[in-house]
């Protein structure tokens, strides 16, 4: 039986070690990351590989949002805006949205092509004053409405590409005053601030397949735990107020917000009501205690992920040269 969690791996193709690990494991995935990247015949190589020891059907994870966030980068693909640079081009509500999808569509040509099939994007936090800049240009603006609206589009153009979106991260990272790659952060703002702004993207976007949770601490909500493993932030909020009723996965569980050991860890993430664990950095004794810390994958967390990998398509359609001259005259418009 596949096991509850999603595994990294350290280089541009798997050792034997690795294999042996993927095959006996058995997470539901696996994520990429530069390390992971050099061409692209190596990467859909790579691709090919992780499938020959999970199956055919396995997702493949990676985060290519654009700007910062590009973990497939020039020069053999493209450097894609960030979030923020699409408001900043000045067009119309409409407008800029229909170039929000078609960047999201051309990074879903990108990845289709290599194998990859779940994009860990839209951002949908909203940035405010005296944050951290964690988010920063990651977000596409600092109106909850807005950022619903352009990560839509983005969800749309990955999902009309055969890839798969992830919204994150939910509940909300923008307030956060410290990176929680680094540190624990803790937000202080009453729960009617948060349900003003921070949680109405989600809200509005809560039908989307799959999401990513936040290291963050919510003292109006759970003054303890961060709400990756608080029961209370993933029942009350991202399934009671939020609606949210896909796969939640957590975000990374190696990054320092995050204590005890990683077993532990993920056996608190699955208590706390996440579906999926995700271990990112591809080391092997890590990895070993996630799987065995996460378990099988059954249940209802198991109808989520079979529903959420049912939303894979084959791609639409899609003239990619044409796609990224209108993307490239926008840009060079607003320069």
């Amino acid at each position: 039986m596949t096991r509850a969690f999603i595994s990294g791996c350290a280089g541009t193709s798997l050792s034997a070690e690795e294999k042996a690990f993927l095959r006996e494991a058995r997470p539901w995935g696996a994520i990429l990351f530069r390390r992971n990247v050099e061409s692209r015949e190596q990467l859909r190589a790579l691709t090919v590989e992780i499938r020959e020891q999970l199956g055919a059907e396995a997702p493949i994870l990676v985060d290519q949002e654009g700007g910062r966030v590009q973990r497939l980068a020039p020069p053999h693909w493209r450097a894609y805006p960030s979030a923020a640079a699409f408001a900043r081009i000045g067009l119309d509500a409409a407008a800029t949205a229909r170039l929000v999808r078609l960047g999201a569509r051309l990074i879903a040509h990108d990845l289709h092509e290599v194998g990859v099939d779940v994009d860990c994007l839209p951002v949908l936090d909203t940035p405010c004053d005296g944050a951290h800049d964690v988010i920063g240009d990651r977000a596409y603006c600092r109106d909850p409405a807005e950022i619903a609206r352009l990560g839509r589009a983005a969800a749309e153009g990955l999902l009309a590409g055969g890839v798969l979106p992830v919204i994150k991260h939910v509940p909300g990272h923008g307030r956060a005053r410290a990176d929680s790659h680094k540190e624990l952060p803790v937000v202080e703002a009453s729960r009617a601030e948060l349900e003003e702004r921070d949680f109405q993207p989600f809200r509005a976007d809560a039908d989307l397949p799959l999401a990513m949770t936040a290291h963050v601490v919510y003292t109006a909500i759970d003054p303890e735990r961060p709400g990756t493993l608080s029961p209370v932030v993933i029942g009350d909020i991202i399934r009671g107020l939020i609606g949210f009723n896909g796969l939640l996965m957590t975000d990374d569980l190696s990054m320092k917000a995050l204590t005890g050991s990683f077993r532990d860890r993920a056996e608190a993430a699955i208590r706390a009501g996440c579906d999926m664990v995700l271990h990112c950095n591809g080391a092997l004794d890590e990895a070993r205690a996630v799987a065995e810390g996460a378990g099988d994958l059954d249940g209802r967390a198991l109808e989520r992920a079979r529903a959420a990998l049912a939303r894979r398509v084959a791609p639409e359609d899609f003239d990619p040269v044409d796609g990224a001259r209108e993307l490239d005259a926008a840009l060079a418009a607003t320069a």
